[in-house]
C-alpha cells in the first residue's frame, strides 16, 4: 500500500466518521464528496500515465525520424552496379598491368567485396535465405 492509498483509506474513514455523526440525510452528499475524490485520483493518475506515453512516443518519433533510412531502391542498386562496373576498368588496367595476374585478381576481390558488402547493406537478409512465412500462402487458394 503506497501513501497514496492510505491517503484514500484515510478519507473514507473519514467520510464514515462523518456520516455516523451527521446522520443518514447527508449521506449522499458525503458519497459524492467521497466518489469525486476518487474521481479526481482516477483522473490525475490517468493523465500522468497519458503524459508519459505521449512523452515516449514523441521520443521514439525523434529517435526514427534521425535514424539513417537503409534505403533499397531500384535505382540505388543499378547506380551502384554502373559505377562498379566503371571503376573496374581502370581497376582491372593498373592491377593487371602492375601486378599481372595476382594484381588482376585482388583488384576483381576488391570489386566484388565491395559489391556482397553494398548488397548485404541493402538486404540484411540475403545469404541467410528466407524461410517462407504462414502469410506467403495467403494468395495461393
Amino acid at each position: 500500500m503506497d501513501a497514496r492509498d492510505a491517503e484514500l483509506k484515510k478519507e473514507l474513514h473519514a467520510s464514515l466518521q462523518a456520516r455516523r455523526e451527521l446522520g443518514e440525510e447527508y449521506e449522499s452528499a458525503l458519497v459524492d464528496s467521497f466518489l469525486e475524490k476518487v474521481d479526481q485520483r482516477i483522473d490525475g493518475a490517468v493523465e500522468r500515465r497519458v503524459r508519459r506515453q505521449l512523452a515516449e512516443h514523441r521520443l521514439t518519433s525523434a529517435r526514427d525520424a534521425r535514424a539513417p533510412k537503409a534505403t533499397d531502391s531500384w535505382g540505388e542498386r543499378f547506380g551502384f552496379g554502373i559505377v562498379s562496373l566503371v571503376l573496374a576498368v581502370p581497376l582491372s588496367a593498373i592491377g593487371g598491368g602492375v601486378g599481372e595476374l595476382p594484381g588482376l585478381l585482388v583488384a576483381w576481390a576488391g570489386i566484388v567485396g565491395v559489391n556482397v558488402v553494398q548488397a548485404v547493406r541493402t538486404n540484411p537478409g540475403l545469404f541467410h535465405g528466407r524461410r517462407p512465412t504462414r502469410d506467403d500462402d495467403a494468395w495461393e487458394d
